[in-house]
C-alpha cells in the first residue's frame, strides 16, 4: 500500500496543514508563551527552567511509534489526540496561572505527549498520502504549518492573554484546535499499516529496534548526519554570537522572533517549490551549498566586517535558505520511509536530526570556546559543504531502495 485514497491535492494540503498547525500551536504556547506568563506571575527561574523537560516526549516518541503504526486507524488516532488537546485546553481555562504551576506543568507535559504522538501518525499519513512529486510541497507545508502554529501559540495567544485574560486565551486555543479536527472528520478510516497483523502490545518497547536495523534507514541516518552536522555547528552559535557582537536583547528578539518566523515561513514555501520544480538532487545541492554560503557572511562578521547590517543580512538569509535545506532533507527522509512502517521510520530519522543537532551544538560550543568564532564558523562551513557534496555523490551511485531510487531519479518539472 502506498497511498491513502484521499482525492484532491487541495484536500491533502488542507488535511496535512491543519494537522501540523495543531501540533505547533500547543508547542509554541508551552515553550514560548508560558515561560513569559509564569515569570510575570512570579515563578522562579528554576521552576520555569523545568519547562525544558517538555521536549522529552518529542525525543522519545520513537519508542511507541510502532504501536501507532500497527494498531487502530489513523483517523481514530488523530481524532482521539486532537480531541484530547481540545478538552485539555478547556480544562485549563478555569485555572489561575499564578497559583497552579504543578498543574500547568503536568498539563504542558501531557499536551506535548499528545502532540508528539499525533506527529507520528501525521508523518506516517504524509508518507503514504503524498506521491513522489508531491512530497517536496508536502514537506514545505509541514515545516511552514508547524512554524505557523508555533507563531500563533507563542505570539497570538500571548497577545490574547494580555488583552482578555487567561480563560479567554484557553478558550481561543481550544477553538483553533477544534477547527483543525474538521479535515480529519472527512478522511476515510484507513488502517495504519498493511504489513501483517497488529503489533502485540508486549512487543511495543522493542519493536522500533527492528526498523532501526533496516539497512536503508541506517544508511539514510548516516546521510542525515553528514548533511546536518556542519550547519548545526554554526546555527547553534548564532544566538550567542549576536550577543557577543553587541546586539541588544530587544534587537535579537525582533530578529530571531518576528523576522525569524517570517523567514522560516518563506523558506518553507520556497523549499517546497524548489523540490517540486527542480527535483531532490538539485534541491539538496542548491539549498545545502546556499546555506554554507550564508555561513561565510558570519565568518566575515566574526572578522569584524559589516557591523549590525551584515548580521541582519546573514541571519535573514540563513533563515530562508536553512529552512529550504530542511525541507529538502525532510523530503529525502520521507522518500526513505517504508509506507507500511511510515510513522516509525520517519520518526526514527527525525530523532537522528535532533541527535545530530545536539551533538553538533556541543561540538560547536566547545570549539568556539577553544578557538573562537572565526575558526568554528569556518570549520562548520567546510563540513557543511563536504557533507552536502558527499550526500549527493552517494545517492547518485547507490540505489538504497526502489522507493528512494524512484524519487531521486524523478525528473524535474519543466
Amino acid at each position: 500500500m502506498t497511498a491513502v485514497p484521499l482525492p484532491g491535492t487541495t484536500r491533502k494540503a488542507t488535511l496535512l496543514g491543519s494537522l501540523y498547525l495543531a501540533q505547533g500551536l500547543p508547542f509554541g504556547f508551552f515553550s514560548l508563551a508560558l515561560p513569559v506568563l509564569l515569570r510575570e506571575a512570579g515563578q522562579s527561574l528554576t521552576a520555569i527552567s523545568l519547562l525544558g523537560l517538555l521536549v522529552l516526549p518529542w525525543g522519545f516518541k520513537f519508542l511507541w511509534a510502532p504501536v501507532l503504526d500497527r494498531r487502530g486507524s489513523r483517523r481514530a488516532w488523530l481524532l482521539a489526540f486532537q480531541g484530547a488537546s481540545v478538552l485539555g485546553a478547556l480544562a485549563l481555562a478555569p485555572l489561575d496561572p499564578r497559583s497552579s504551576f504543578p498543574v500547568l506543568f503536568a498539563a504542558a507535559f501531557l499536551f506535548n505527549l499528545v502532540a508528539a504522538s499525533q506527529d507520528v501518525i501525521t508523518d506516517g499519513l504524509a508518507v503514504r498520502l503524498l506521491g513522489v512529486r508531491e512530497r517536496g510541497i508536502g514537506n514545505g507545508l509541514q515545516v511552514g504549518a508547524y512554524r505557523l502554529g508555533m507563531i500563533l501559540g507563542g505570539g497570538a495567544l500571548l497577545w490574547v492573554f494580555a488583552r482578555a485574560g487567561w480563560s479567554v486565551m484557553c478558550l481561543g486555543m481550544a477553538a483553533v484546535l477544534a477547527l483543525t479536527m474538521v479535515p480529519v472528520l472527512a478522511m476515510p478510516a484507513v488502517p495504519p499499516s498493511a504489513a501483517g497483523p497488529p503489533l502485540p502490545l508486549r512487543r511495543w518497547a522493542t519493536a522500533w529496534l527492528g526498523r532501526a536495523r533496516q539497512p536503508v534507514l541506517v544508511m539514510v541516518a548516516g546521510l542525515v548526519f553528514c548533511y546536518r552536522f556542519g550547519d548545526q555547528m554554526v546555527s547553534g552559535l548564532i544566538g550567542p554570537f549576536l550577543v557577543d557582537r553587541g546586539l541588544d536583547l530587544e534587537g535579537i528578539a525582533l530578529l530571531k522572533g518576528a523576522v525569524g518566523s517570517a523567514t522560516s515561513l518563506l523558506g518553507a514555501a520556497i523549499g517546497g517549490v524548489l523540490v517540486f520544480r527542480a527535483g531532490r538532487r538539485a534541491a539538496l545541492l542548491l539549498a545545502g551549498l546556499g546555506q554554507a554560503a550564508c555561513f561565510c557572511l558570519y565568518i566575515a562578521a566574526a572578522l569584524g566586517n559589516g557591523g549590525a547590517t551584515l548580521l541582519w543580512v546573514a541571519t535573514i538569509a540563513e533563515g530562508v535558505i536553512g529552512t529550504m535545506a530542511t525541507v529538502a532533507l525532510f523530503t529525502l527522509m520521507m522518500d526513505a520511509a517504508d509506507p507500511d512502517h511510515a510513522g516509525t521510520d520517519y520518526t526514527l530519522l527525525a530523532s537522528v536530526v535532533v541527535l545530530v543537532g545536539s551533538l553538533a551544538g556541543v561540538a560547536g560550543g566547545a570549539l568556539a570556546d577553544a578557538a573562537g568564532y572565526v575558526t568554528t564558523f569556518a570549520t562548520g562551513t567546510a563540513l557543511a559543504v563536504a557533507g552536502c557534496l558527499f550526500v549527493v555523490w552517494w545517492l547518485d551511485r547507490r540505489a538504497l531502495s526502489p522507493r528512494l531510487a524512484e524519487a531521486w531519479t524523478t525528473p524535474p518539472v519543466r
